[in-house]
Parts: structure tokens; C-alpha cells; sequence
């Protein structure tokens, strides 16, 4: 009475095919067009930066009296300051110097935190109480009272911006460390390589911290622009790098004194702080996004 019926296959075949856990991160980062959008402006302000000023035959330090506060023009394509630097120029040597300080507090937060999270998270107890208490600490502190105290006994410089940052910095970075270590630790290929008589430190950096490297790499990526914008606001307050060094920040300190009669002095500067900030954030919310196993289709 009951006839079996023709089973369709090519409707049951999966037409995916089978991707690892790397590669289905990236195929999601690939298909997020405004976290992409932020990663190729992020490339093209770097090339920017680095090649830039030798595109032009200007310098950003020179003063040429005779061409101060004059606008965009063939010669000097983002217009003069006070002193008649080329602001083109003065513009990615600023981006330089931004950039540099971002990803150099950025990799030492990186550093640092792996380095005290891995070791708080993995032995817990007590070691966990007395260093998490300690960064606790640290981060109840001021930044800009750090900042300050440290101009006092440093000179204002790119040393003083990236150890000032970098002081406690790393907290939050440690912080997400120990999360992961305390739930990966007790995980079987842990406690099989424990059991085999592995160290410590060898079980934290060659078998939890790469399989924790999602929420790091997430927590990289937002924390560059932060160090980005850390540099130029105390750039801003004249606490960071000093003329005739350029800076995002110095230059918008200038042009703010003259953004009525010379609004391109605080344009450029201000338009490509503002464009990176942006970029390198919905990059960051990509990449979050990316490694969140919610998300997943």
C-alpha cells in the first residue's frame, strides 16, 4: 500500500564546501564590505604616509617666510602654515609619527598583556588575586596624571607618548588574556600535555595562547586607533612631540588658532586623523565580528 519515493539528491547535496575554522573567518571578514572599506583606507593613508612625502619637493620642517597661509594650490597642494611649511607634506609626516605610536603602544600592550593574563589566568589563586589587584591598581590611575609625571622626569618626546601609554595600556589586553586562559586551560589537549610533563610555559604560549589569538587579535585591532587618538589629543594639549616635529595633533592645536581665516590649516589634518580613526574601528568591528561564533551561517 505504501510505495517509497524517489529521493532527490541534488537537493540534499551540500553545495558549501567543507571551510576550517581560519578559513570561515576570513570568507566573513572577506563578505563585511564596510570592514573592508576601513581596511583599504587603512592601506592607502599607510602608502600615504610612507611615500608621500617624497612625491612632493618640499620639506616639513623648512620655513619659507615669503609663502606663509597660502591656500591649496599646484605648488603646494594642502596650502602653507604661519611659518609657510608645505602642509602637504607636514600632513603625512604627522601620519607617520601617529601611526608609529599607535602600533608600536598597540604590540607593546599585545606583549605585555599575553605575557602577565597568560601567567594570571593559568595558575589562578592566589597568583591570580595578588596580579589581578596589582593591575587593578594601575588602571585606578589617572592617565593624564602618568603622562604628567612622566614629562617631569622625561623630556616631551615619542618615547615619553609610547611608555606614558603603555604604562597601563596593557590592562585591558591582560585582562581578556586571562579570560581565555581560564576557560582553555582545563580543556583536554591542555591537560594531556600537562599529563605528558610539559611546563608551564609551554602549555600557555605554545597551546592556549594560540588557541585564544580571536579575542586577542580583536582587542589589537581597537586598540591601535585608540593609541592613535591618545597621541594626537596629547599632542593637542602640547604633551606630546614638539615643533618642528609634526603631528596630527600639533597640527590642529596651529589650525584651530586660525580656523576662521585658514580653515585648510585645520582641514587636511583633522579630515585624515578623523578618516583613519574610522577606518581602522569598522576594521576592528569586522574582525570582532568575524570571530564571533554567533554570527556564524
Amino acid at each position: 500500500m505504501f510505495e517509497p519515493l524517489e529521493r532527490n539528491h541534488a537537493v540534499e547535496k551540500v553545495e558549501r564546501k567543507r571551510l576550517t575554522a581560519w578559513q570561515d573567518i576570513r570568507y566573513r571578514l572577506y563578505s563585511n564590505k564596510l570592514a573592508m572599506t576601513g581596511f583599504w583606507i587603512t592601506v592607502v593613508v599607510i602608502l600615504f604616509a610612507v611615500f608621500a612625502p617624497l612625491l612632493s619637493p618640499h620639506d616639513h620642517f623648512t620655513n619659507d617666510l615669503a609663502n606663509t597661509n597660502q591656500p591649496p594650490s599646484m605648488k603646494h597642494w594642502f596650502g602653507t602654515d604661519d611659518l609657510g611649511r608645505d602642509l602637504f607634506v607636514r600632513t603625512w609626516k604627522g601620519a607617520q609619527v601617529s601611526l608609529f605610536v599607535g602600533v608600536a603602544a598597540a604590540f607593546i600592550d599585545l606583549i605585555i598583556g599575553i605575557i602577565y593574563g597568560g601567567i594570571m589566568g593559568y595558575y589562578g589563586g592566589k597568583v591570580d588575586e595578588v596580579m589581578n589587584r596589582f593591575a587593578e591598581i594601575l588602571y585606578a590611575i589617572p592617565y593624564l596624571l602618568v603622562v604628567i609625571l612622566l614629562l617631569v622626569v622625561m623630556e616631551p618626546s615619542l618615547t615619553t607618548i609610547i611608555v606614558a601609554m603603555s604604562i597601563t595600556g596593557w590592562i585591558n589586553m591582560a585582562w581578556i588574556v586571562r579570560g581565555q586562559m581560564m576557560q582553555l586551560k582545563n580543556q583536554e589537549y591542555a591537560l594531556a600535555s600537562k599529563a605528558l610533563g610539559a611546563g608551564s610555559m609551554r602549555i600557555i604560549f605554545r597551546h592556549l595562547i594560540p588557541n585564544a589569538m580571536g579575542p586577542i587579535l580583536v582587542t589589537l585591532t581597537l586598540t591601535v586607533p585608540s593609541a592613535i587618538f591618545t597621541e594626537a589629543f596629547l599632542s593637542f594639549l602640547g604633551l606630546g612631540v614638539q615643533s618642528p616635529v609634526a603631528s596630527w595633533g600639533t597640527m590642529i592645536n596651529d589650525g584651530v588658532k586660525a580656523m576662521t581665516i585658514y580653515p585648510w590649516r585645520l582641514l587636511f589634518p583633522a579630515l585624515f586623523l578623523s578618516l583613519t580613526m574610522f577606518a581602522f574601528n569598522v576594521f576592528g568591528d569586522g574582525v570582532r565580528d568575524a570571530f564571533d561564533p554567533k554570527l556564524k551561517k
